[in-house]
């Protein structure tokens, strides 16, 4: 029989196989650098402290998942509390004059992340939840859903992030 993994053992296991979606998760969450630092750090530390509660009921993807999004939900509210903006000056003042290929696709991107930022809280936790690749089932599984309301949703999300993105409108989610 092989004894259960410390919470060490399991943030360490967590950390390696989900960090760099875990800064993607941060990158989505917060525009500003300093904010998405402290948010990321935040995610690591309530990680590790959600091992101790971790019993293996669910996969360790699921787990870190369903921590980091409520950690990265409650710092949107924070912030929004704080009236903060999405765009500092120091961002477009740092932005390329240069329209070359590689910056249009980097613009594109950042406007798009921009229009994810708009959606509503759980709406922008399906939507960063289907862009790490994860199926309906396993976002279902996160977010508490069934995996029908979840293809449903992520359809509909799709076309208003069409929509806005090339119209440049806002509209009723």
């Amino acid at each position: 029989m092989e004894p259960n993994p410390s919470q060490d053992d399991l943030y360490q296991e967590a950390a390696a196989g989900y960090g760099a979606a875990l800064d993607r998760l941060a990158s989505a969450y917060e525009a500003n650098p300093e904010e998405r630092r402290d948010l990321l750090q935040d995610i690591h530390l309530g990680l590790w402290r959600s091992f101790s509660a971790f019993d293996g009921r669910c996969a360790l993807r699921t787990w870190v998942y369903r921590v980091a999004h409520n950690i990265a939900t409650s710092h949107v509210i924070r912030q929004k509390r704080k009236n903060s903006a999405l765009v500092t000056l120091e961002v477009i003042e740092a932005m390329p004059d240069v329209q070359d290929h590689a910056y249009e696709q980097r613009a594109n991107l950042e406007r798009l992340m921009a229009l994810i930022h708009q959606l509503k809280p759980l709406d922008r936790q399906m939507t960063l939840l289907y862009l790490e690749g994860m199926d309906a089932a396993s976002i279902g599984e996160v977010m508490g859903v069934s995996p029908g309301s979840v293809a449903t949703k992520i359809h509909r999300i799709k076309n208003i992030l069409a929509r806005r993105f090339h119209g440049g409108e806002r509209d009723a989610e």
